[in-house]
């Protein structure tokens, strides 16, 4: 008969090494990027059937949809956690502002800026739906994000991304102007296994099975003969 038991203690990872996850959790690297001068204003160059829309009174369920439409790919899942009145009291904010990019008068992307915190914005949420990637629309979108959030008065512009998103979203951001300056490293539980969000979200992001005959969780154990 063999016994065994495993325990997870992951400190503050200050020892190189493989750290094994618990089932059911993900880990990503997060990079946040900030941007401390407002840069030289560009050219605004209009695009035909293209808009952004300032929707302060979104609906809940539009804001779901949209949230969804550019989000689910990239496992985005904290909006779609919250409950109606959580949702509500955060988009409807006095200091959150939430655009859409518009295409031929369709919703095709996401733009949200949170002023919350005295002299800076985050911007909160940034994307397009996968079908409107690679036609220039993301840069068009992030110039007339830095425009809005600079015509207020902040000092610092600020947003983060990880590992789970668009690979090319750290090198998107820091061509625009951002700097890095911190990283960390974020647990979370698997949006897709509770419902949160469907199954075939974020296919990169593998979606691993609870192993049989392995302990997992802390105090756990297991035995073969």
């Amino acid at each position: 008969m063999l016994n065994c038991s495993r325990s997870y203690d992951y400190g503050q990872l200050s020892e190189e090494g493989f750290y094994d996850l618990p089932h059911g959790m993900l880990a990503t690297v997060v990079t946040h990027l900030e941007m401390r001068n407002r840069p030289p204003e560009k050219e605004r160059i209009g695009n035909t059937g293209i808009q952004i829309e300032h929707s302060p009174q979104i609906s809940v369920d539009d804001y779901r949809a949209i949230y969804r439409q550019v989000g689910e790919d990239w496992l985005w899942f904290l909006r779609m956690a919250m409950s109606d009145q959580q949702l509500t009291d955060t988009i409807h904010h006095y200091l959150v502002d939430v655009f859409r990019l518009l295409v031929d008068g369709k919703a095709a992307g996401l733009l949200e800026l949170d002023f919350r915190a005295n002299g800076e914005c985050e911007i909160a949420f940034f994307g397009l739906s996968e079908d409107h990637t690679g036609r220039g629309l993301g840069s068009w979108l992030m110039s007339e994000a830095i425009e809005i959030a600079w015509s207020q008065s902040i000092a610092r512009l600020w947003l983060h991304t990880c590992t789970f998103d668009h690979p090319g979203a750290l090198a998107f951001y820091q061509k625009h102007g951002f700097f890095p300056f911190k990283q960390e490293i974020e647990l979370v539980k698997d949006p897709r296994l509770d419902g949160t969000l469907p199954k075939h979200a974020a296919k990169h992001i593998p979606m691993i099975a609870k192993p049989t005959g392995w302990p997992i969780q802390s105090g756990e154990h297991c035995a073969a003969t």
